[in-house]
């Protein structure tokens, strides 16, 4: 029987899930494999976390919940943006979402048609391009100039050369962990807002910032749609649970397409989530790790011959020119991989046009991993 294949399903393969197959492949042998490839916390979601959701599965009513998400989770990431950034949002404006990624596909479905542009920063999360292309939509990239963010003058340049109805960007960011500074984040909401371009602000590396307090868009401009997860921060990518604040002109839009595409977000990861903000003590031992990891980094990488590309400011990854040793980093992390066993990630997952002499690396895990990490590397370059 002829199988039908869409051009839209025609995806560019997420290269740092392919590493983690390989490195799941070997460890399976019994190969001491260190990975440093992809972007997920080591430690355990927190107790009180795991705590909420065995008391949920004893009681054992795991169902359908209200398409925006259950009402004590919203409530709480309420709390959360007063506490945190002392604005106010509405309970009504928030919806729960299935990870971040669900929240990008109804940012995406609600605010724009096929064939609208937009913008987002080169190099960067590759799930932006792939979900916006397999959408229809025309993907803008715009090359950093070193500071590894998105900058007003960029964004009003590309709009200049044609017209842009939306722009991405993530503070911190991935691949590059850097942050956009405050004074700057207000210029480019700002500029955005003046051009008549909407904003979507990936806000979920927020709380792992190394060089300052977190800068919500939200504290510029209410009508900008922020998109954050409990993946990163909160240790709970398997639980599949983040969250948007939206505009109230969306807010009944994503609505009706949640009730479709996903019908809820994961039911006894709403309930286990709601404890999450409670965990600080414990999260920010994790955070303590992470900083002495990027210190690890920040020292051990340049005297491998690895150029890092933008400041570590946020996140937990190091963004490197490996042009010194290679000009084509898909080998490279094949070769590292196999020979001895450190998985990395190419750059091609975040710059179809430079990613070829770059790397990203993850300090998400022990600090014993990086030491032997960058032992293990060094043996290997000689």
């Amino acid at each position: 029987m002829p199988i039908s294949l869409s051009r839209r399903g025609a995806a560019e393969p997420f290269h740092a899930m392919d590493v983690l197959a390989e490195a799941n492949r070997l460890a399976g042998k019994g190969h001491p494999v260190v990975s440093l490839a992809v972007g997920q916390p080591a430690d355990p979601a927190p107790q009180p976390v795991r705590d909420a959701a065995r008391v949920a599965l004893e009681r054992g009513v795991i169902g359908y919940t209200d398409a925006m998400g259950i009402a004590p989770l919203r409530a709480a990431i309420s709390r959360h943006y007063g506490t945190k950034y002392n604005i106010e949002i509405p309970e009504a404006r928030i919806a729960v979402t299935t990870g971040s990624s669900a929240g990008f596909n109804l940012a995406f479905l609600a605010m724009f048609d096929a064939g609208d542009r937009v913008a987002t920063v080169l190099p960067g999360y590759p799930a932006y391009r792939n979900i916006m292309k397999a959408l229809g939509l025309d993907v803008v990239e715009i090359a950093h100039e070193g500071a590894g963010y998105l900058t007003a003058a960029q964004l009003e340049a590309a709009h200049r050369e044609k017209p842009l109805n939306g722009v991405l960007f993530a503070s911190p960011a991935n691949p590059t962990g850097a942050a956009i500074p405050e004074n700057e984040l207000r210029e480019l909401v700002e500029t955005a807002s003046e051009l008549g371009i909407s904003v979507i602000s990936d806000e979920i590396y927020h709380g792992l910032s190394f060089v300052g307090p977190d800068h919500t868009a939200l504290a510029v401009d209410p009508h900008v749609v922020v998109i954050n997860s409990f993946s990163k921060y909160y240790c709970m990518t398997g639980w599949r649970i983040g969250w948007m604040v939206l505009p109230e002109s969306l807010v009944r839009r994503v609505e009706c397409l949640q009730q479709s595409l996903y019908i809820s977000a994961p039911a006894l990861s709403q309930v286990a989530a709601v404890e999450a903000f409670a965990a600080n003590v414990e999260l920010e031992k994790v955070k303590a790790r992470y900083r002495a990891n990027r210190a690890l980094l920040v020292k051990g990488l340049p005297e491998l011959g690895f150029r890092i590309e933008a400041p570590l400011d946020g996140a937990f990854y190091a963004y490197c020119d490996v042009s010194r040793h290679s000009n084509d980093s898909m080998d490279f992390a094949r070769r590292m991989l196999a020979e001895c066993h450190v998985a990395i990630t190419p750059g091609r997952d975040f710059d179809p046009a430079e990613g070829h002499r770059t790397v990203r690396l993850s300090y998400a895990g022990s600090s014993a991993d990086m030491e032997e990490a960058l032992a293990r590397i060094a043996r290997w370059l000689r």
